[in-house]
């Protein structure tokens, strides 16, 4: 294999100077003879611009060396959304590339500290912008295919870390994640209309969305996110852990998500449809979800498992425009349907949410073997759920149940269980709350209402329900 060090083309690990036309002209270099490894030697902080990845190139970090995006936000130009300037720029990019690799024990650092504005008690400022949010992107790879990242650490975006748009077998393995959970969009893993996708032992923290599935509006034109497998991974986040959606163009289906642990989250998992693709044959197995409280800067209110389908806001809001399809004033919603819960523990602030704006867009949701246990852990106020973004206030309730259910069919608790902690505001309520659900089956469920005098079971609207054993 042909092996290029970054140094041999001038770059120099200072950790001052500018070295993206040096690692460009390595890069180039090694496609232009057929491919190797571009090495980034040990002991080196490099300090860098924005540049592009290659064919048949293997990126190799070494262990101790750190590649770091240089602070000068007037570098970042190239916007991470094509022709949507607003939501950030490319750092690392790549598009319509073949057999890559990044590998090598070293750490990729987004400087993201550095394009934020001031710190506050529960996140940054974002610094105002005219047309181009200068934020860079760690990683942005656009159909590509044959993508290997393993065994590096990934830190401090000022955006999201890792992105891969209309990618076609995708093997993320045995990386580190560490976002500052006070950085807002810092998402960890982002997968977007991609096919054929494996994140194996990975840790992610993050103050976004730890992984991410969805279809950007953006990238229309790359198909359907299916057939993906996570497991092994631990997530924190100060948002959502795992998340599909909200941005699903197209549809989602065929994912696997098995052994995670979650925890110190805002929210665990959650599936958030706001637009007109479709969510479906989703199974999530083995996971531990620690969920608390943030404040409202942070979507989403302790919620260990979330499933919705609400339309997307469109006045006067941020969401509209490039969310919404062209020539569209008016969000259309797709179902979501076919979602499994199996050996699921939570522990939270919250209990399960499942809501939609009507009952024939929440389909056949399964728990299995699942337990919820809830309990006061944070000075932040609750009793309610978070619905952003969506028209209206956001948020409904105004009581915790151990599942708050709202417009939805075929609902099946098998072998489930809620229970309660020693601190109990009195907005702590029901067991189970079901309003208008059709076909709501519960078998072999055991719990109770926080307080004696509240009721057990709140069944309003209609509701179909089938309890079999309590």
């Amino acid at each position: 294999m042909n092996i290029y060090n970054i140094t041999d083309f001038g770059a120099i690990g200072d950790a001052k100077t500018d070295n993206a036309m040096y690692i460009q002209n390595a890069i180039d270099t090694c496609s232009q003879s057929g491919g190797g490894m571009v090495v980034i030697p040990a002991g080196n902080t490099f300090i860098t611009g924005p540049f592009d990845l290659k064919s048949n190139i293997k990126f190799y970090i070494e262990k101790g060396a750190v590649l770091k995006a240089v602070p000068d936000e007037s570098r970042y130009t190239k916007s991470a959304f094509r022709e949507n300037k607003g939501e950030g720029t490319i750092w690392i990019g790549g598009e319509g590339l073949e057999n890559i690799t990044i590998s090598g024990g070293g750490t990729i650092d987004g400087n993201g500290i550095f394009f934020m504005g001031e710190e506050l008690s529960d996140s940054f400022e974002l610094k105002p912008f005219d047309r181009v949010d200068p934020r860079p992107h760690i990683l942005t790879l656009v159909g590509c295919r044959n993508i290997k990242i393993t065994e590096i650490t990934v830190m401090n975006a000022a955006y999201w870390a890792l992105h891969f748009a209309g990618c076609y077998d995708v093997s993320i393995q045995n990386i580190s994640v560490f976002n500052h959970l006070k950085i807002r969009n810092s998402d960890g893993i982002d997968i977007d209309h991609c096919q054929n996708v494996r994140i194996s032992d990975c840790h992610i923290e993050s103050g976004d969305d730890c992984i991410c599935i969805k279809n950007r509006r953006e990238y229309d034109d790359m198909g359907p996110c299916q057939d993906i497998v996570v497991s092994n991974c631990t997530l924190i986040s100060t948002s959502c852990a795992i998340k599909i959606g909200s941005e699903n163009m197209d549809d989602i289906k065929r994912i696997i998500f098995n052994n995670c642990v979650i925890k110190g989250s805002c929210r665990g998992i959650g599936i958030q449809n706001r637009d007109e693709g479709t969510v479906s044959d989703i199974l999530f197995s083995n996971i531990i979800i620690e969920c608390r409280l943030y404040s409202e800067v942070w979507w989403g209110m302790a919620e260990p498992v979330y499933i919705t389908a609400y339309p997307r806001a469109v006045h006067n809001h941020k969401d509209a425009g490039w969310r919404l399809k062209a020539g569209s004033d008016t969000a259309e919603i797709g179902k979501v349907s076919n979602i499994t819960f199996t050996n699921i523990r939570c522990k939270s602030e919250n209990g399960i949410f499942i809501g939609a704006s009507s009952d024939d867009l929440i389909d056949d949701v399964q728990f299995n073997n699942v337990a919820v246990e809830i309990d006061k852990t944070t000075e932040h106020p609750g009793g309610y759920y978070d619905c952003r973004p969506c028209e209206g206030e956001g948020f409904i309730g105004g009581e915790t149940a151990g599942f708050y259910m709202v417009n939805a069919r075929n609902i099946t608790l098998h072998n489930t269980s809620v229970s309660w902690g020693n601190n109990l505001p009195e907005y702590y309520g029901s067991a189970v709350y079901a309003e208008n659900i059709k076909e709501l089956s519960t078998e072999n469920f055991k719990g109770k209402a926080a307080f004696a005098h509240k009721e057990d079971f709140v069944k309003k609207g209609d509701t179909i329900w089938q309890l079999t054993e309590k």
